[in-house]
């Protein structure tokens, strides 16, 4: 879940959110006052209960001191007829007294027990003054003893009236910590109603803040939006399902006049071709999207333009239908400048095949020319050297110099011819590809040089440093030509010295081509004639100091290129020289894994 789902979740729960605070605000405080109210009611009652307890022991201690006393005044001769009435009253009060008590202390078993004990003691004394009624005031007294002595009912009801006092005190105490605690709970309550109003004026004030917010940035958004569609230099356009035009940019309104918003777009000539309105059609109706449409198209400014509509269907926030977006390119001056590529091309393969014609022709030419010298060579070599051997001992020293002249001139000629011949067929023969190893086709070179120095009777000493070599796919005859040319020159170049070095090493470079290097200890040459050793004839020492016809490296160049290859060299005078040349990766196999060093 990324963050903006996190916060359209937060944004969903955060109005329930603070209707549950309201709803606590008011709902939770007046259920904990409720609760309080019942319990200080509840305390309130049982006080009552207490008092209403004592008030009935009261009145029934009343009633039965009024029961006696009124027998008391019947029996001493004061028989009033209200003191009967006294008597009789009370007697049917007191009754309904106890059942009173009985109610008021059902939920106390101590009391329950004192008051049966009461009861007793009340209808023994009521017994007693109906004795009393029945006796003369002479002989009252023994009547009336019991009442004191036998049945007392003061300890009862004081103990009934000490128990209630006890539960008094306790329910008056239970009252004031229910008053305190409403008292505290109130403070709390209100604190807490406080701190959660508070809290839902912040989160509301914080919400508003948001939306606040979230509608400038939308509104920003929208803005930015806009800027950028004006500013984009492609003409974009926004179609309902009736193809009419919802919005368009600065560029559409350039490009084809001014359009209204809810102008139907195919009142623009431009956009009135059926097919056209046809693909929009699907666009709009089953969602195919439209790529690269090509249409020529007469703009507002009279010029037919060639264009590539794009076109697919999107829905937009404020719309309860979809609507297509459209873009367009103009590719007038890719599709002109297409064509002039085009025609270049054509004639350039016009050009290509002339040129490849005339190369046709001038290796054909250098071959013929190279076989048809070699007749009229053979023959100056050859009278040459009978001049020589008819004049024996009778040709003077200047006739041998000019006759050494003639024979060194047309064996240099001979050789001459023989590389040119061996340069066209490098140009003019099939590649033969194949893996190629080029380890062994150092070593043989290396010791076909080794033998002809040795069979030349010279004294070069030459030291070999070959590192590992790799197989390649080439031709392989092509690569021993030019093993033979730059192992050759090393080793022709550096036989001034007191011991030769040619190193050959390899490298694989960072795109995957091979670099193979050959490197001597020779004479070197200057830099600013580089350019000159790779060109056919090009010589950059005297022939009497090295010999040779100049077309060695020159062939070495056009194999290279046939391969997709290169070479360069790098060099200072006297001090050597390294020659460089890549060929491309292909086919690459295991490289040898034997170096050589002699």
């Amino acid at each position: 879940m990324d963050v903006s789902d996190t916060r359209e979740n937060l944004g969903r729960w955060r109005v329930p959110a603070i209707a549950a605070g309201i709803l606590l605000i008011v709902v939770v405080p007046s259920l904990f006052l409720q609760n309080l109210s019942r319990d200080n009611l509840a305390a309130a009652d049982a006080v009552a209960h207490t008092h209403e307890v004592e008030s009935a022991l009261s009145g029934l201690a009343l009633n039965v001191r009024e029961v006696e006393s009124a027998s008391m005044v019947v029996v001493l001769g004061g028989d009033l007829p209200l003191a009967r009435q006294r008597i009789v009253q009370g007697r049917e009060q007191i009754p309904g007294q106890l059942q009173k008590l009985a109610a008021l202390t059902a939920d106390n078993p101590r009391q329950q027990l004192l008051l049966g004990r009461l009861g007793e003691l009340i209808q023994r004394r009521l017994e007693v003054v109906d004795q009393l009624l029945l006796t003369e005031a002479a002989s009252a007294g023994p009547v009336v003893t019991p009442l004191v002595t036998r049945f007392p009912i003061r300890g009862t009801i004081r103990e009934m009236l000490a128990n209630e006092h006890v539960l008094l005190d306790k329910r008056i105490e239970d009252a004031q910590r229910q008053r305190a605690w409403a008292r505290w709970l109130g403070w709390a309550a209100m604190l807490v109603q406080v701190l959660l109003l508070s809290l839902v004026t912040w989160l509301l004030g914080r919400q508003v803040a948001k939306r606040l917010t979230a509608e400038r940035q939308s509104r920003q958004a929208s803005a930015r939006a806009l800027a950028v569609l004006q500013t984009v230099r492609e003409p974009i356009a926004l179609i309902d399902a009736d193809q009419r035009v919802v919005m368009h940019n600065v560029a559409f309104e350039q490009l084809y006049g001014r359009t209204g918003d809810g102008q139907p777009l195919a009142t623009n000539a431009a956009w009135s071709d059926v097919m056209l309105q046809q693909r929009l059609g699907d666009v709009l109706s089953r969602g195919r999207e439209l790529w690269d449409f090509e249409q020529l198209q007469t703009t507002t400014d009279g010029i037919q333009r060639t264009v590539l509509i794009n076109a697919s269907r999107m829905s937009l926030p404020d719309r309860g239908d979809e609507v297509a977006l459209l873009t367009v390119s103009d590719v007038s001056a890719q599709k002109a400048t297409q064509r002039k590529i085009n025609e270049l091309n054509r004639q350039l393969e016009g050009k290509v095949d002339q040129v490849s014609e005339v190369n046709r022709e001038l290796e054909a030419f250098s071959y013929s020319v190279s076989h048809d010298l070699r007749a009229p060579l053979r023959h100056v070599a050859g009278f040459s050297d009978k001049l020589a051997r008819h004049l024996g001992d009778d040709a003077d020293e200047k006739s041998l110099h000019y006759l050494g002249i003639i024979g060194n001139s047309a064996k240099r000629m001979s050789q001459l011819i023989d590389d040119l011949l061996v340069y066209s067929r490098l140009g003019r023969s099939a590649l033969r590809l194949q893996p190629v190893d080029m380890q062994s086709a150092v070593d043989e070179t290396r010791a076909m040089l080794d033998a002809n120095l040795a069979a030349d009777g010279s004294t070069q000493q030459v030291s070999w440093k070959i590192q590992p070599l790799p197989i390649v796919v080439a031709d392989e005859n092509m690569m021993r030509q030019v093993w033979l040319n730059l192992l050759g020159n090393a080793v022709k170049y550096s036989g001034h010295r007191e011991r030769s070095e040619v190193e050959v090493s390899h490298q694989r470079l960072d795109d995957g081509s091979h670099e193979f290097s050959v490197r001597d200890n020779g004479a070197g040459f200057d830099m600013a004639y580089a350019g000159k050793l790779f060109g056919v004839f090009q010589r950059l020492h005297k022939a009497s100091d090295f010999p040779g016809t100049g077309i060695g490296l020159a062939s070495v160049k056009r194999v290279l290129a046939r391969h997709g290859g290169t070479i360069s060299a790098a060099s200072e005078p006297d001090q050597g020289a390294i020659f460089r040349f890549t060929l491309p990766a292909a086919l690459d196999a295991l490289p040898s894994t034997t170096g050589h060093m002699q």
